[in-house]
C-alpha cells in the first residue's frame, strides 16, 4: 500500500472522498473558520485527481460561496459529493447570519457532468415527506447517502433531545426529498458518546458482501471526538430499527493513535490499488494540551483538524477494523 502522508491535507475537517463514474477521485471538506464564526465556514471546495494520493496536492476549487445573509450564510459544514441517478449532488449543512445555530441540511445539483467546471444550482433545504412534520425542525446536519438492493437512503444527525442519527429513503430522481418517515439509528448511550456533549453525528457507510456498517462520530469536537459503529445484514429490512446492531466500544479514539487526537467525521474510499481506506480528520496530539498553535476554547473554531488516511483491515468475520 502507498505511504499516505500524515497529515494528508491540512486544516480540512469532515473530509469526504469518492470515485466518480469518470474514474477520477473527488475530495471535499469543511473549509475552516479561524477563532470565530465570521472568519470562515463560508464556501464549498472540491479537488480532483486520478489517484487518491494525488488529492493532497491537487488544485482546490471553490464551487459555491455562502450567501451574505439569510439561509445558507453561516456555518457551511461537512459537504459531501454524491453521484445519484446520473447527476452530481452535494449535501451540506448551513446556518444563517441572523441565527448561526439554525443549522439545516441543504443540497446543490451540478448542471453537467464536470463538478469542477460546470455550474451548480441550489435545491434548498432537504424536504421531509408529506406526512412527516418532525424531520429538519431542529438543529440537523451531516447528511450522507448510500444505495442498497435498489433502494436509496440518506442519513443525517438531528438534535432530537440529544444529537442522534436518523435514516430515511429517497427517490434518486429527487434526492433532496424524503419519501419515508425516518427511523432512529443511534443516539448517545455510552460514556464515550457523552464527553463534553451528548452527540452522535457525521455518519459514513461502508458496505461489505454481507453487511452494511455505519460509522459515526461521538462526543464534542475536541480531543474527545471518536468514532463508533452500527451494522445490519445487507439483505435485512434497513428501515426496521431492529435490523441494526450497535457496538458498545468506539471503533477509533485518541488512545488508538500516535500523535493524533479526536479522530472523527470520516468517509471511506477504495484507492486505485484496491485498498479500502478510511479518510478522517484528527488534531495533532498537542491540541490536547492546548499547544497546537491555533488553540481556541471552542474547538469548532480551531482549524487544526487535519485530514488523515488509514487502511481499513478486516477480521476473520469480515468486520472492518479502524485501529
Amino acid at each position: 500500500m502507498k505511504d499516505y502522508p500524515n497529515p494528508f491535507i491540512l486544516q480540512r475537517a469532515d473530509p469526504y472522498v469518492t470515485k466518480g463514474p469518470d474514474g477520477f477521485y473527488y475530495f471535499t471538506a469543511s473549509y475552516p473558520a479561524f477563532m470565530n464564526v465570521d472568519a470562515g465556514y463560508d464556501r464549498i471546495v472540491l479537488r480532483k485527481s486520478e489517484t487518491v494520493i494525488g488529492l493532497a496536492a491537487a488544485q482546490e476549487h471553490t464551487i459555491w460561496k455562502a450567501h451574505n445573509e439569510g439561509v445558507m450564510s453561516k456555518h457551511i459544514w461537512a459537504p459531501e459529493i454524491h453521484y445519484i441517478g446520473g447527476k452530481w449532488y452535494i449535501y451540506f449543512a448551513a446556518g444563517e447570519k441572523e441565527n448561526v445555530w439554525n443549522i439545516r441540511p441543504f443540497a446543490l445539483v451540478c448542471n453537467g457532468q464536470d463538478p469542477i467546471n460546470d455550474s451548480w444550482t441550489e435545491l434548498g433545504k432537504i424536504q421531509p415527506c408529506a406526512d412527516d412534520n418532525k424531520s429538519f425542525t431542529e438543529f440537523s446536519l451531516d447528511m450522507t447517502y448510500f444505495e442498497n438492493n435498489g433502494k436509496h437512503y440518506v442519513i443525517w444527525a438531528e438534535k432530537s433531545g440529544d444529537s442522534s442519527i436518523f435514516m430515511a429513503e429517497i427517490n434518486p430522481d429527487e434526492p433532496n426529498k424524503l419519501i419515508s418517515k425516518p427511523i432512529l439509528l443511534t443516539k448517545p448511550e455510552y460514556d464515550w458518546e457523552k464527553i463534553r456533549f451528548k452527540v452522535n453525528e457525521g455518519a459514513s457507510v461502508l458496505k461489505t458482501d454481507d453487511k452494511i456498517f455505519i460509522f459515526f462520530s461521538a462526543s464534542g469536537t475536541g480531543s474527545e471526538y471518536c468514532i463508533g459503529k452500527i451494522c445490519a445484514d445487507v439483505n435485512a429490512d434497513l428501515m426496521d430499527e431492529k435490523s441494526w446492531y450497535k457496538y458498545s466500544e468506539p471503533a477509533l479514539q485518541t488512545s488508538d493513535l500516535i500523535n493524533e487526537s479526536g479522530p472523527g467525521h470520516n468517509s471511506f474510499v477504495v484507492d486505485e490499488d484496491g485498498n479500502q481506506l478510511i479518510v478522517y480528520h484528527a488534531r495533532p496530539f498537542s491540541h490536547f494540551d492546548k499547544n497546537c498553535g491555533s488553540y481556541c476554547d471552542e474547538p469548532l473554531y480551531d482549524p487544526c483538524r487535519h485530514v488523515r488516511i488509514k487502511k481499513v483491515n478486516f477480521d476473520e468475520k469480515g468486520i472492518p477494523l479502524l485501529k
